[in-house]
Parts: C-alpha cells; sequence; structure tokens
C-alpha cells in the first residue's frame, strides 16, 4: 500500500501547491520516488546483455518474456489467455531477394535494387515472376468515402502494377483536403499496400519523396530490405500484391514525365477531376524467397473487475527490440532500454499499483506485453484480429512505448491528439496540476500509425499513446527538446539505447502514474469513451457498439 499512500500524499501537496505557484512546483512534488525506483529496477533487467536485446524467435525471446510472466505471476494476477500468461503468435519471416527491375515502353529502365528500387513479397511462395505488368499511375492510391476521394475509380488493375504517392492530398495543400498536414491512416505506406490488393493488383510502387514521407531514401534502403517478419495467413498472404515495394523520386519522375505528368506530381493528383494516368510501360521483375516459420508470444494477464469483470481496460507496451546486429562502436546488442524496455517496465509498475489498491477496480484491467513491434507491429495486429477479450467490451488501450529518461517534466505528449476522448481525461487528470498537454509536433509524419495503439484503433478501440514532454522542470524548454533531439539521433534504434545507472527515470515514474489514474478512472466508470467526429476509427466502434 505504500505506492497508494504515496499518491494520495502527493495529491495533497499538489493542492497545496497549485495554490501558489503550480508551474514551477507540481512537476517536482508529484513524483513517487519509490515509483522511479520499481521502473528502473524492471529496465535493468529488460536492458541487459543477457537477453541479448530480446528479438523475436531468440532465445532473448524466452528470457524476456519469462521474466514478464513471473513478475505478472508474484503480483497475483491471473494468467490471460485461458489460463496462460502467453497467447501464441504465428509468424513467418520471408527474406525477398529481388533481381534487377526492368521497365520497358514509352519509359525504358533498368533498375537496380537498394539503389533505384527496393522490392519484396508477403507471400510464402519460393519466387515470384512479375512479367511484363502495365504500368498506371493511381494518384494517392486512396478510397476514402467519407472524403468524396476515389482513385480507383473506373480504373481495372487485375494484372496491372500501380504506382501511388506516399502521404494524403492534404499534405502542404492550399486547399483543404482530408485533415490538411496531419496524415489520415490513408497516407500510410501500410495503407497504400492493403488498397492495391484489395483492387487487384499485381504490384504497387510507392513514390518516395522526403518530405511527405518524412524520412529520407536511405530509411527506404535499411527498413524495406532483408529480412521480414509477418502473421502467418491461412492462404499464405496470397491475398496481397506479387509485388510491394517504392521507387526514388528520381525514377517516378522520369516514369511519369514520359507520360506527361510534369511538374508538382501531387498537385495534379489532388485535382478533383483526377483520373489514373496509364503510363504506356510495363515492369518485370523476378524475386526469390527464403521462408522461415515460427512461434512468438504476446505475455498477458489479468486483475478482474469487481463489478462489471466483463469489461475490460487494457494496458499495452511492446517487450521486444533488434537482438543482436550491426556492430556500432564495438556493440552490436540492441537492448532497447528506452525503446522499449521502459514501456514494459511502466506497465509492470503499473499492475503492481493497482494489485495494491485497497479495493479492486469494478471493471477488469489487462495487461499486455506485445512481441514484434520493430518488426511492424504484429503482436498487437495478432491481438487485433485474435482478441482475447472482446473488443467491443474492451474500454480502451493505453500504450506505452519509448518514455524518456531525463527526468520530471510540466508536459505531456499526446501522439495524434484529437482522436478521441481519451485525450479529455488526460487534460482533465494534468490541468489542476498545472502541466500541459500537446499533440504531435509534426502530424503530417503520421506517428500514430506507428505504435501499437494504433493496431487497437484499427479495430475500433479507443487507444491512446502518451509520453512525457520536452520541458525538463529544472531546465529551459531547449535543454529537453535538446535530449529529446540527442535520443532521436544517436541513440533510437541503436546499440547506446542501453541501461545506465545515471537514467533519471522520475518523468518515467510521471507518465506512469498518470496513466494508471487514468485507468482506475476508467475502470470504475459505467461509460465508453469515444472517437471524436472526423476520426477514421468511429465508424468502426459505432458499428461494433451497435451505435
Amino acid at each position: 500500500m505504500k505506492y497508494i499512500s504515496l499518491i494520495a500524499l502527493t495529491g495533497f501537496a499538489l493542492l497545496a501547491s497549485c495554490s501558489s505557484n503550480p508551474k514551477k512546483e507540481t512537476a517536482a512534488a508529484t513524483t513517487d520516488t519509490v515509483l522511479a525506483a520499481d521502473i528502473k529496477q524492471h529496465i535493468a533487467v529488460l536492458a541487459n546483455d543477457s537477453l541479448l536485446g530480446r528479438k523475436p524467435f531468440t532465445v532473448g525471446e524466452e528470457k524476456t518474456i519469462a521474466y514478464i510472466a513471473a513478475q505478472f505471476k508474484k503480483m497475483g494476477l491471473e494468467p490471460g489467455n485461458k489460463g496462460s500468461y502467453f497467447q501464441d503468435v504465428p509468424m513467418v519471416e520471408i527474406k525477398s531477394n529481388p533481381a534487377d527491375m526492368t521497365i520497358a515502353g514509352k519509359a525504358t529502365m533498368d533498375l537496380k535494387p537498394g539503389m533505384d528500387f527496393v522490392a519484396s513479397t508477403r507471400r510464402e511462395v519460393p519466387a515470384i515472376n512479375l512479367k511484363n505488368s502495365p504500368l498506371v499511375f493511381a494518384g494517392y492510391g486512396i478510397v476514402a468515402p467519407e472524403y468524396k476521394w476515389n482513385d480507383y475509380a473506373g480504373l481495372d488493375v487485375k494484372g496491372k502494377t500501380v504506382v501511388v504517392l506516399v502521404n494524403d492530398p492534404g499534405f502542404q495543400s492550399p486547399e483543404k483536403f482530408f485533415k490538411g498536414d496531419t496524415m489520415t491512416y490513408y497516407g500510410r505506406w501500410t495503407y497504400k499496400y492493403e488498397e492495391a490488393a484489395r483492387q487487384g493488383a499485381a504490384g504497387v510502387l510507392i513514390v518516395h519523396q522526403t518530405e511527405p514521407a518524412s524520412y529520407g531514401w536511405q530509411v527506404i534502403q535499411n527498413s524495406f530490405s532483408g529480412s521480414k517478419l509477418y502473421l502467418q495467413q491461412a492462404d499464405k498472404h496470397m491475398n496481397r500484391c506479387q509485388v510491394e515495394g517504392w521507387i526514388s523520386e528520381e525514377v517516378a519522375k522520369k516514369l511519369l514525365g514520359d507520360a506527361g505528368v510534369t511538374g508538382d506530381i501531387r498537385a495534379y493528383a489532388r485535382k478533383k477531376d483526377f483520373k489514373a494516368v496509364p503510363l504506356n510501360s510495363t515492369v518485370s521483375l523476378a524475386l526469390t524467397t527464403k521462408l522461415k516459420y515460427a512461434m512468438s508470444h504476446n505475455v498477458i494477464a489479468t486483475l478482474k473487475g469487481s463489478t462489471t469483470p466483463d469489461e475490460y481496460v487494457l494496458y499495452s507496451a511492446h517487450w521486444d527490440h533488434f537482438g543482436i546486429n550491426k556492430p556500432v562502436a564495438g556493440d552490436s546488442i540492441y537492448n532497447g532500454a528506452v525503446d522499449n524496455a521502459s514501456g514494459v517496465a511502466s506497465v509492470l509498475s503499473i499492475a503492481k499499483l493497482f494489485t495494491q489498491q485497497k479495493e479492486k477496480p469494478k471493471r477488469s484491467i489487462v495487461f499486455l506485453s506485445v512481441t514484434a513491434e520493430e518488426q511492424g507491429l504484429l503482436g498487437s495486429e495478432y491481438y487485433g484480429t485474435h482478441p482475447v477479450y472482446p473488443l467491443n467490451k474492451t474500454v480502451a488501450d493505453l500504450n506505452l512505448d519509448a518514455l524518456s529518461d531525463f527526468g520530471e517534466t510540466s508536459d505531456f505528449s499526446i501522439t495524434g491528439k484529437g482522436q478521441n476522448d481519451l485525450d479529455d481525461y488526460v487534460e482533465a487528470l494534468t490541468k489542476p496540476l498545472g502541466w500541459t498537454v500537446v499533440g504531435d509536433t509534426k502530424p503530417s509524419s503520421g506517428s500514430y500509425y506507428r505504435s501499437d495503439h494504433f493496431n487497437f484503433a484499427k479495430v475500433g478501440v479507443p487507444a491512446l499513446d502518451l509520453h512525457n514532454g520536452a520541458n525538463a522542470v529544472g531546465h529551459d524548454t531547449a535543454w529537453g527538446q535538446a535530449k529529446l533531439k540527442e535520443y532521436n539521433e544517436k541513440h533510437y534504434h541503436q546499440p547506446s539505447d542501453s541501461y545506465s545507472d545515471t537514467m533519471n527515470t522520475k518523468g518515467m515514474a510521471q507518465t506512469t502514474e498518470l496513466m494508471y489514474k487514468l485507468g482506475v478512472k476508467l475502470s470504475n466508470e459505467t461509460t465508453f469513451p469515444g472517437w471524436k467526429a472526423g476520426s477514421e476509427f468511429k465508424a468502426i466502434r459505432d458499428k461494433a457498439m451497435g451505435k
């Protein structure tokens, strides 16, 4: 009960401090130092070299999930999946090896893999031979009835390969399309692949442009080549296009230019009378694959509610990282201390807080640590499509991913702020403390679609991804922003994201305590938070809830 006592005591301290100078005093006054120490201890274990970077399909996975399950059991939490702490997640590893790509016709080019294009397949077959597939420019590759937008209108793409633009029409548009510079899911590259497959295309090539993609061509070269993990499917992914890939902007300009699409190709595709453009060229590409099948695992535990145990508040965090990989400065173990030992540590600490409550929550609380986030949000996707608990009875997903380690802040950041009612809950909890809540600093990058909360949003469950902010207590804003920049540029997805005794986990404790309080509130209500008007996930939830 000492956690609860500390929270209660700091709450009283807050009331006193708010009446004087809240912005100066409240952040420091509320930090639970015991909670911060607990989080730090979990990170020290989860980011230890002995876990080998926590990569799925390795001994590191076995050690990681065993530790998390043991912690849940020690707290007295029930196994969350029919008597087990584990949910099997069947995956396939596909390594695609493309040959040169040949474009023939109006445009003629011989393109080199990794230089001019990247390409792979999800189809679980030994080889793919895309031969003389007609190329069509399908604009943004979007079908969005709510925005009265259909780039595939009147277009038959069976056997053809579509060339599409990254992001959506709203990006840097002089007119208001979609959500302006805030990317919708229609702008995400994963959607482009999905829609092309729904349309029956043989192949799909996304045109890379640095600004609308929010990353350079080198990211495509590094991240979209080599082996990839996918969830196993009964049809062996034969419902997907034969080829999924990207082409460089230079290649795209020549290809489109030879078909009369010149100048600003984004503006061309935004025109209200836009119709798909046959490129009068064909593409041929052969690739071979290496397949490996294996089982990974989500870890899940439950605290049964006292009054409405068939309604669930769910916490999530991914346990995986990149394992042993390319050495940097002599270190080849990618420990992922911030990303995302911090999130798992936070969920474990929240679980402990709930088990030490004097009174049980009325609704059940689910603690879920998922696999393969770094491979494409696979563990959460599997849970979303194979839920252990009914999605229309799941109140919310509260996700924790990569909490900053530079101490307390007077602000918090909500990824995709404005999507659902959970934003209002956070603001109601932070406002009395003098804390501020901000949204994405770069909404065009589509951050809301890049962590596990998205797979809950995708199936309609209101989802929140909360981070500590940049206004570090005791420092000016520039200092905190510099710390965030330093992590992103020097440590993100690098071996240097490792545990150190000098890590300041007080800011992590702030965020953890805030998420705990939010869960307490949700767990004792009878209502369900919803999606705000204009969210692309609202219709899914409304249908699931019988609205």
